[in-house]
């Protein structure tokens, strides 16, 4: 298998034209760029993270490939109303590679929830393991059944797994409200 590919990845999400997605934790943005192909210009990806030179790039990115749907979001996904996005107005969400950075793990669910609408779907990307100096501190990684936990306190349901890549896993939740 494979590293993590962020456009299998969306390709497996499901995403279709006109979605309105948000990306918690943006970083480089692969996912958003990815996300932003599938919604076309009828869509809208938000790409939002809490450093500046980040968004910056992502922006210089979409840009350069002619992506009008990507907005970049300086914001907090720990803090509910961090993201700045609106109550229940997001189809989609992409939390990749974020988990085992965050401090307040609950709060960056509590906010995917905040935003996204009735029956809107969540994609978490995560390392499952650390290898060869790459990837996250053994300590560090959050295992795919605390991800589903994490996400079952705050109400939602896993629709399904994906294969993520070699070193992560990836789980696909369900808004059911």
């Amino acid at each position: 298998m494979r590293f993590a590919d962020p456009t299998a990845n969306i390709e497996q999400f499901r995403l279709d034209p006109g979605m309105s997605v948000a990306e918690l934790g943006a970083g480089i943005g692969a996912y958003s760029i990815a996300a932003a192909r599938v919604v076309g210009r009828r869509g809208v990806v938000y790409a939002v993270d809490i450093q500046q030179d980040l968004l910056a790039r992502i922006a210089h990115t979409a840009d350069r490939e002619g992506l009008e749907n990507v907005e970049v979001v300086w914001g907090d996904i720990e803090a509910v109303g961090g993201s700045k996005l609106l109550d229940e107005s997001i189809d989609a969400i992409i939390v990749s590679n974020v988990l085992f950075l965050t401090e307040d793990k609950d709060g960056v669910a509590r906010e995917a929830v905040r935003i996204l609408k009735k029956n809107g779907k969540v994609l978490v990307v995560d390392w499952k393991d650390s290898f060869g100096g790459l990837g996250p501190k053994r300590d560090s990684i959050i295992t795919a059944s605390e991800t589903k936990e994490l996400f079952a306190r705050h109400g939602l349901t896993v629709e399904r797994e994906i294969q993520a890549g070699a070193h992560h896993y990836g789980i696909i939740f369900r808004q059911k409200r």
